[in-house]
This record gives structure tokens, C-alpha cells and sequence, in this order.
């Protein structure tokens, strides 16, 4: 059995590529307009994606609804430039200066994969998730980070301590990226990110 995904549609450019184009639509069972977040029955899904860049201020009002959700077993993915310490509990992040030319200059981004065993690197390298970041986050009391920058924080990380369900956090923005014809790192990423979250055996 595979998991059942939803992600929210911000009315953008970058999410109409992402989540209706034919390179990924299969994986997404359904596709939530953001403004109708409040009429939709969150509990048909097992996973909800939080997509990139979506506008913290439609998100807030619904801050019991993702509890719920949560609470119910279910997994919430939080994707980068989200603002999701204004919307769920227990997110610790932390703006860190965007160097967008690091590739041009010979320098590095300082990512290093924390927890190699973990199945995404099945899915993924470090290689397709490193193309700049917007901050980096705490990671919570027993969650796992995969990908720190630095000895700042993480990037990404893998919460199912401290709900009920389970929370894959990142400062990523993937999407924005592919779906603005730029940055190949980030469809790779998604590439294998969408096909490990669809084989997630369901709560």
C-alpha cells in the first residue's frame, strides 16, 4: 500500500508546474487550493505537503487543523520559505544569509548528511539537495536531522517524537526552483523526495 498525498496549491507559477504537469502529478492524490485549506477533509490523505514558498498568512488560521492532523498518525511535510513557526508548534528556525552564487565562486555551502542510513539517501544525494537554503532549523529533542549546514542546524529533518504523527521539516524550496525552470539539483531532488514519500506505508 501506498501512501496517500496531498499538497497545497499557492495559485503560483511554481506549484501549477510542480503539482499538474505530467513529470510528478501521478504522485499526488490530491491537490488542495490553499484558499479552500479550511472546507477540506485533511484525514482522506496520509501525507500533506506544506509547498514551498506557500504564504504563512493562509496558513495560519488553520494551525488546529494541521494539530489534528498530526494528532491523527498522519505525516506533515513542511517545505522551505513556509514560515512554519507562525503555524505549528515546536519549529525553531533561523535566518541565514542566501548565498545564491557559492557555485560561481568556488566556495561551499558546508551540507553534510547526518544520518546516511536513512532511507531517503535510497532516493537521493547530497548532490540534489544542495542549491542554497534560507535559514536552518533546530532540531527538536529526539528527531533526526539528514542534512545540517555547518555546525548551525539542520536543513531537513525527520520528526516522529514530538506528535502523535510525523514531520519532515525543511528550509529546501524545491519546488519554487523546478518550477521556475532553474536550479536542475532541485528536480532531481524531487525526483526521488515524491517516490519515497509515496512508498511511506501509511499509519
Amino acid at each position: 500500500m501506498t501512501s496517500r498525498i496531498a499538497a497545497l496549491d499557492g495559485g503560483t507559477y511554481y506549484h501549477h508546474r510542480t503539482l499538474y504537469e505530467p513529470r510528478y502529478r501521478d504522485f499526488f492524490d490530491g491537490v488542495i487550493y490553499t484558499r479552500e485549506l479550511g472546507d477540506t477533509v485533511l484525514e482522506d490523505y496520509d501525507t500533506l505537503i506544506v509547498s514551498c514558498r506557500t504564504d504563512p498568512s493562509v496558513l495560519r488560521p488553520h494551525r488546529e487543523k494541521f494539530r489534528q492532523f498530526l494528532e491523527s498518525g498522519r505525516t506533515l511535510v513542511i517545505m522551505g520559505s513556509t514560515g512554519p513557526a507562525e503555524w505549528i508548534s515546536g519549529i525553531e528556525w533561523h535566518f541565514t544569509p542566501t548565498n545564491f552564487w557559492w557555485w560561481k565562486e568556488g566556495g561551499s555551502l558546508g551540507l553534510h548528511v547526518t544520518a546516511p542510513d536513512h532511507p531517503l539517501f535510497d532516493h537521493i544525494t547530497l548532490a540534489d539537495a544542495t542549491w542554497h537554503h534560507h535559514g536552518h532549523l533546530i532540531v527538536p529533542d529526539g528527531a533526526v536531522s539528514l542534512i545540517d549546514v555547518g555546525d548551525l542546524g539542520s536543513v531537513l529533518y525527520d520528526d516522529t517524537v514530538t506528535t502523535s504523527g510525523r514531520m519532515i521539516v525543511t528550509t529546501l524550496d524545491p519546488m519554487y526552483h523546478h518550477g521556475s525552470h532553474f536550479m536542475p539539483a532541485t528536480t532531481r531532488f524531487l525526483d526521488g523526495f515524491l517516490p519515497w514519500l509515496k512508498g511511506m506505508t501509511p499509519s
